[in-house]
């Protein structure tokens, strides 16, 4: 592979719903040794954090853990807020840039990730369909009179799984993570709280707070979050299924889709979604800082959070730095007997 191929495989996977690094290592497996490598290769790029992950969930979701885990992880919670609202402002410039001379294009853009912004915080469940819709009015615009321009777009049907339970509850959840999560893992995240916390009851929201730290300090994409989950809902077994369930729509795309990258980047409908999807998935990432948020519940985590926006946003720092440091003043404060 020569580096103009594997800078649009950047680019390209960057346009797909799911984790953009997990789809990169399977492209560039496919790309080796076709379908068997993008398999074989996949799995060995995902499987040593999933494993971490489950393991630090099996001690953090312990019905009775140590009171330093407690502290370390309603101390790393603290900040997970506002590495939501970091992770957002960074896709700003970006996706400003992206923005052309068309009439109206900036406004749109900012009604586009109003819209996020609110959904998220308000509704979150619906947040996927916010960003369908506003990337489906973008083409809609953009489209030559009397010219259809969508055959580029495959409409997803979202169907509603509360009705189900258990397994199949949770592989649900798992596949919607998975096949819709545009943007990066925090677009995602109000979609997941609700069916998580308010929907199926596996955690509470403050045990959703600490797995979205969990996933920030594990090396890999965010989306392995799903497994902390599946280990609330039914220990190891439900885990690693949740995320095969989670993780495997990339493997679809890019099985299926890789021969096909160079046509998706330069189809002028998918352009145009994006153009509209993309500022929506930049607010709803926005959004689930609030949404995060909420689920703090002593002073001294909300003394955290300013701390933590203090270290993003002044002095510039790194997501893994600000989780540990955060993580480490609770499991002081929960030495000293303040309250969790």
């Amino acid at each position: 592979m020569d580096e103009p191929e594997f800078e649009d495989a950047i680019a390209t996977t960057s346009l797909l719903p799911g984790p953009a690094s997990t789809q990169l290592a399977i492209y560039c497996a496919w790309r080796l040794r076709g379908a068997v490598g993008a398999l074989v290769g996949g799995i060995c790029f995902i499987t040593p954090g999933l494993a971490l992950i489950i393991a630090r969930a099996a001690v953090f979701l312990e019905h009775h853990p140590p009171l330093w885990i407690l502290g370390a992880s309603a101390g790393a919670g603290a900040g997970v807020p506002a590495v939501a609202l970091h992770a957002a402002t960074q896709l700003l410039p970006q996706s400003r840039q992206r923005l052309d001379a068309e009439r109206f294009a900036l406004l749109r853009w900012t009604i586009y990730g109003v819209v996020g912004v609110i959904v998220a915080a308000t509704i979150g469940q619906f947040v996927v369909l916010a960003l369908l819709g506003c990337g489906v009015l973008e083409v809609v615009i953009r489209s030559p009179r009397g010219h259809s321009q969508h055959a580029g777009l495959v409409p997803l049907a979202v169907a509603k799984g509360a009705a189900l339970g258990g397994v199949g509850a949770l592989a649900w959840v798992s596949l919607k993570i998975g096949a819709l999560s545009y943007g990066g893992g925090f677009v995602i995240i109000p979609l997941m709280q609700h069916d998580v916390v308010s929907t199926y009851h596996w955690m509470t929201a403050s045990q959703f707070l600490n797995a979205v730290a969990l996933g920030q300090i594990t090396p890999g994409p965010l989306v392995q979050t799903i497994a902390v989950v599946g280990y609330a809902a039914g220990g190891v077994g439900f885990a690693v299924l949740a995320a095969a369930l989670a993780f495997g729509p990339s493997f679809l795309f890019i099985i299926v889709g890789a021969p096909r990258f160079t046509a998706l980047r330069v189809n002028r409908s998918v352009i145009s979604f994006l153009r509209g999807a993309g500022p929506c998935v930049i607010g709803a990432i926005a959004g689930s800082s609030i949404v995060l948020g909420r689920s703090l519940t002593q002073p001294w985590q909300f003394a955290l959070l300013l701390v933590a926006l203090l270290w993003f946003f002044v002095l510039k720092r790194g997501v893994v730095p600000l989780l540990l440091l955060c993580g480490a003043v609770g499991v002081v404060l929960a030495m000293t007997g303040i309250a969790l």
